[in-house]
């Protein structure tokens, strides 16, 4: 039985990104109700938006787990892409809490994996998980979040990280290209600056600028949308490229590791790609690590669908008091 339905309370739980913020209630036996997506930028602070959602809720929460797009640590937390910032102190205060809980948010859905069922997934390319080994998890969104997910006598333990802000290698020539002229714009070229929402648009407009055409002002969505092949297949190679970097990355996490458990993606931009992600130079990336490659191909990996996994991680985060 979870804490919370052993103390008979609700709770609530928040996903909290650059771009969205995402609520639900949880109920004393640990499952999700009436969860809602509010922009964050329409709102001034944290505490204004969590009011806005709890307005019209049904239940009335007594504690708490957000999940947040930065690395807690004490009392003020800053998000690392949004300007929000606040005490979590205070916060529980104003909330009328008497348990707040703020992790990363790549901990919460780490802390979702074991939950995960096999409609959430879809698995790319080969591989079968060794039940006794450490998993990763990493996913792109408005940043690029990594966690890990480590097994202990007691169960598996998330563990956050920010291995989003390693420094970004090359594959080949043209990804080497593409990195030289960010390493002229940005101080460190972080994986971040590639494998992210904001990462897709540096990729497509420096793909722009060493192709002598001009950039078009397109979204990550518009870059990323199959219908752009036809008009501008440089969107295309940037999707692709962005594909085949993950893979990279992704390898390079699993190595790092020792991720025999398996690589979960989750994040708001690749379960929207569907089949090109799956036909896409990912896995072939992911396992192309020279002597190694016989161990990276027995990993499997697999795409996050389930809607909203930090939201379940976040409420079994709440259950273990």
């Amino acid at each position: 039985m979870s804490a919370a339905a052993t103390a008979g309370e609700w709770g609530l739980v928040g996903d909290i990104g650059a771009t969205n913020a995402r609520f639900a209630l949880v109920d004393p036996a640990g499952a999700l109700h009436q969860t809602r997506g509010l922009l964050c930028d329409d709102y001034p602070t944290i505490a204004d938006a969590i009011a806005a959602y709890l307005r019209t809720r049904t239940a009335v929460p007594t504690q708490a787990v957000l999940a947040v797009a930065a690395t807690p640590a004490g009392d003020e937390v800053a998000l690392t892409n949004h300007p929000w910032t606040f005490s979590i102190g205070k916060l529980c205060q104003t909330l009328g809490l008497h348990r707040l809980l703020v992790v990363n948010d790549f901990h919460a859905n780490a802390a979702a994996v074991p939950h995960l069922d096999a409609d959430s997934l879809v698995q790319i390319g080969p591989g079968s998980p060794d039940a006794g080994s450490p998993i990763g998890v990493i996913g792109p969104g408005t940043g690029l979040g990594v966690a890990s997910l480590i097994p202990t006598a007691a169960g598996p333990l998330a563990i956050p990280g920010e291995g989003g802000h390693i420094t970004m290698a090359p594959a080949d020539a043209r990804e080497g290209a593409v990195l030289d002229l960010m390493r002229g714009r940005y101080d460190h070229v972080s994986a971040e600056r590639v494998l992210s929402g904001p990462g897709l648009v540096n990729l497509y407009n420096t793909l722009c600028e060493l192709s002598h055409v001009p950039a078009a002002p397109l979204t990550a969505a518009q870059i990323s949308d199959p219908r752009m092949e036809a008009t501008d297949p440089l969107a295309r190679e940037a999707t692709e490229m962005f594909c085949a970097m993950l893979g990279t990355v992704a390898g390079n996490l699993a190595l790092t590791l020792g991720a025999r458990g398996g690589i979960y993606i989750a994040g708001g931009i690749v379960p929207k790609l569907g089949d090109f992600f799956a036909q896409s130079q990912f896995r072939a990336r992911f396992e192309a690590k020279g002597r190694f490659r016989s161990y990276l191909a027995a990993i499997p990996t697999y795409v996050v669908v389930r809607p909203h996994p930090a939201l379940l991680g976040a409420a079994r985060l709440l259950e273990r008091g």
